[in-house]
């Protein structure tokens, strides 16, 4: 499983900023390894966002994402104490769920 995810969430008047890095390879497919055997695909594809029970953001990424990827996102009518989860899903059918509360 890929390590955790580092996820920050602050309140500024009713707006949450929420940041995430995903640890995560992000392979794209074209890249050749040292004996010169192409890289297959492996990337993040889908996302979740949910804030105080609530989805806010659901998003899909391609290949074209860097190496562990950071995301930012504001949430407006959050409050300190709510969760926030965050999921993702990649093509090869492994998933990360991490969550944290608005500070």
């Amino acid at each position: 499983m890929a390590d955790p995810m580092k996820i920050r969430a602050k309140l500024s008047g009713d707006v949450a900023e929420i940041k995430v890095m995903m640890s995560h390879p992000m392979e794209n497919g074209m890249r050749k390894d040292s004996a010169g055997a192409t890289v297959p695909h492996h990337f993040i594809q889908n996302i979740t966002v949910e804030v105080g029970g609530k989805m806010v953001v659901q998003g899909q990424t391609g290949t074209s994402v860097s190496r562990n990827p950071v995301f930012g996102f504001k949430v407006k009518g959050a409050k300190a104490g709510d969760k926030v989860v965050i999921k993702w899903r990649d093509n090869k059918g492994e998933s990360r769920s991490d969550e944290t509360t608005v500070a």
